[in-house]
């Protein structure tokens, strides 16, 4: 290589002879003619040798262009092989697209704000959920992960449960990190979602009442068909591998803040699929693109209904227990709850107000209402002669004689 470099360049450069350059480099006048004469740089080619294949190669050809398909052991059987399988597959392998039909597999593409895949993740991590009460495996809270198609941009946030409140008030949480709304969003058969009906998905009520909110339309994936939403799937692994490891929790919050924190650097991190660029890069065309995020009122959306409060004035959302001022007892009340905080309306009035809790079967209680409570007990005991509560009266005594006389008995207790 080097020698041919320094021909061309004498011969070129400093217009030398072939003579003189062969006496220069100690060459060969017909190995200086050869390196003028080529434009290309020597390259080394060994001579084949042939392979232990070739003789029954056209055996091999006449069997493929019958039978495509036909595995190399097969082909090795018909045609008496008794050598090195080795080569023999390495052989069948090259020659097998000659015969077999073409299959090309196509590259899967989405334009900006087309699609948002969306799906839920269990973290396996112990997450402490108040009262004494740690999520694992099972229990863990799930995390909703949605993933935007054109920019691979990644949001995510856990919820308390799978309930389809919960999921649509996490639905609307990662919509609002993505900042805006896809023509489609993927799930899996998510039962608080809906279930497979092709174009035409059989949506919970709760997710019908989200998507004439939110304009946009629902795809429930068929079952067991989890390369629908690939992109998703692959996040829901990446967070598995690189938001995990090495990181404790003290509570759900803790852990959507520590989550928040890494997605915010995984978005601005440089994707080979992205030809280099990062989702941040491509996300404002993907919301250029989306519907608008509407005004929805949290209220609207997720935990509502309403009730009769007992005399014990616990009102029950999910699994746990919530107290509102015993005032109201008797009365129709409203539970109103998102993933942070229940409230309890009589009317236009608050009753209660709690922080959501993510343990199982508690009871939640307000001292002031316990106070109140008690308040009024006790007034309702001590009311006085006019009311239902505990009160002495005073009773005639009649005289013992007078059931003598009735009988017809005298003082010494004879008939009369």
């Amino acid at each position: 290589m080097e020698d041919w470099a320094e021909i061309r360049r004498l011969y070129l450069a400093e217009r030398m002879s072939i003579k003189a350059i062969a006496k220069k480099l100690h060459l060969a006048r017909n190995t200086v003619r050869n390196a003028v004469r080529s434009v290309q740089p020597p390259r080394y080619v060994r001579a084949g040798s042939g392979s232990i294949v070739d003789e029954v190669e056209p055996r091999i050809r006449a069997l493929l262009k019958e039978f495509p398909d036909m595995p190399a052991t097969v082909i090795a059987e018909r045609i008496g092989w008794g050598r090195s399988m080795t080569v023999l597959k390495e052989r069948v392998r090259l020659l097998r697209p000659v015969y077999a039909p073409t299959d090309p597999s196509s590259r899967t593409t989405y334009e900006a704000g087309e699609v948002g895949q969306c799906d839920l993740w269990f973290p396996p991590a112990p997450i402490p959920l108040g009262h004494g009460q740690v999520g694992s495996g099972k229990t863990t809270p799930p995390v909703l992960v949605l993933t935007a198609g054109y920019s691979r941009f990644l949001a995510a946030t856990m919820i308390p449960t799978r309930n389809a409140e919960d999921l649509v008030l996490g639905q609307w949480a990662v919509l609002r990190q993505l900042g805006g709304v896809p023509r489609l969003l993927v799930w899996d058969g998510e039962g608080g979602v809906g279930r497979y009906g092709g174009p035409n998905p059989k949506l919970t009520p709760q997710f019908t009442a989200l998507r004439g909110m939110l304009g946009t339309r629902f795809y429930i994936c068929k079952p067991n068909d989890p390369e629908t939403k690939g992109l998703t799937e692959r996040n829901n692994g990446f967070l598995e591998t690189s938001f995990l490891p090495g990181r404790r929790f003290t509570g759900p919050a803790d852990f959507n803040a520590q989550l928040a924190g890494f997605l915010a650097r995984a978005n601005a991190r440089a994707r080979r699929a992205l030809q280099g660029a990062c989702a941040n890069d491509r996300i404002g065309a993907d919301r250029a693109a989306m519907g608008p995020l509407p005004p929805i009122d949290i209220a609207t959306i997720g935990w509502r209904h309403s009730v009769v409060l007992p005399r014990d004035y616990y009102v029950r959302l999910d699994t746990c227990d919530y107290s509102a001022h015993p005032s109201a007892v008797g009365q129709r009340v409203e539970v109103i709850a998102d993933l942070d905080v229940v409230r309890i309306r009589r009317g236009a009035a608050l009753v209660g107000e709690h922080e959501r809790c993510w343990a199982r079967q508690q009871t939640i209680t307000d001292p002031e209402h316990r106070t109140a409570a008690d308040a009024l007990r006790q007034a309702f005991q001590d009311r006085g002669p006019g009311g239902r509560g505990a009160m002495v009266t005073e009773v005639a005594e009649r005289d013992l004689s007078a059931y003598d006389r009735a009988f017809g008995l005298d003082d010494e207790g004879q008939a009369a």
